[in-house]
């Protein structure tokens, strides 16, 4: 018997009806299932509501039911547990997501007959305030008003390295390159690659380019004078720093374990999303 943790995005119906349809034919076969409280809440799935910050607590598998922030959120609940994650793509673009909706059940009789394999993702740790969160992709330390820059100092492994002006920056994993990175126009990287992605979001300076740092090295980040900058990780806001205030970012204690089930060619992947046509 095994413990399943389901995480259905919370305002999409058919993420709601994809998850009971999991659970009954998870529970048929014997298994125990998890909902995080809040989302159970929201997806009428009380039954199985738990604790969220308990929820991958001795869980052989989470499945996440949404699009990609559907598995950040799923990936931030269960990573320090080492809990395998399956994406289920009830979103638009699905680009962390492993299967269709009508490829569930195929994919979970699959993954307890074994016939699957565990692709690791480099994650992202960010201490702020003696406070450390894990990231899936990114975190920004961002301007707060709009039509004017924050200032903010960089240092690589406690040596000084830039002082910018920008709209933002952004440290990324290879997986996060392809989010808030690539939308800056930082460079794509392989996820199979492990270190961090520096890139500055319109920066007021000729210094304007991304910086690619091996895993073992360690960024820090400090707000200057003037005004204060937002901090967000994987698109979620977590506040404000105020001048004085640091961040640092170093590779993660825990990777994320992605299930995959006919290999992930991430190239083919990254043709298939955005649209890339063979000459």
């Amino acid at each position: 018997m095994a413990v399943v943790a389901i995480v259905p995005h919370q305002l999409r119906p058919e993420a709601a009806d994809l998850a009971r349809q999991a659970i009954e034919w998870l529970e048929g076969w014997g298994h125990r299932v998890r909902v995080p409280d809040e989302d159970a809440t929201a997806s009428g799935l009380d039954d199985w509501a738990v604790p969220a910050a308990s929820v991958g607590d001795g869980a052989d598998l989470a499945v996440a039911l949404g699009g990609d922030g559907t598995m950040l959120r799923t990936v931030d609940l269960v990573c320090a547990a080492d809990v395998p994650v399956l994406g289920v793509n009830v979103g638009q673009l699905g680009y962390l997501t492993a299967v269709e909706p009508t490829g569930l059940h195929d994919a979970l009789k699959r993954f307890f007959a074994g016939n699957y394999s565990v692709e690791p993702r480099m994650t992202l740790e960010v201490e702020v305030g003696g406070v450390a969160r894990m990231a899936l992709n990114e975190a920004v330390l961002e301007k707060t008003l709009s039509g004017h820059t924050v200032r903010l100092a960089m240092s690589i492994n406690d040596g000084p390295f830039l002082t910018t002006a920008a709209d933002g920056l952004i440290v990324s994993t290879p997986t996060g390159s392809t989010a808030y990175n690539f939308s800056a126009r930082g460079p794509i990287v392989s996820p199979r690659l492990r270190g961090l992605v520096v890139t500055p979001v319109s920066p007021h300076t000729l210094f304007d380019r991304s910086l690619v740092l091996d895993d073992d090295e360690w960024v820090r980040l400090e707000v200057l004078d003037g005004r204060p900058a937002a901090l967000v990780i994987d698109g979620r806001p977590f506040g404000e720093l105020a001048p004085g205030d640091t961040m640092v970012c170093r590779a993660g204690r825990h990777d994320a374990r992605f299930v995959t089930l006919d290999g992930r060619d991430f190239h083919q992947i990254l043709k298939a999303k955005f649209s890339l046509a063979d000459r």
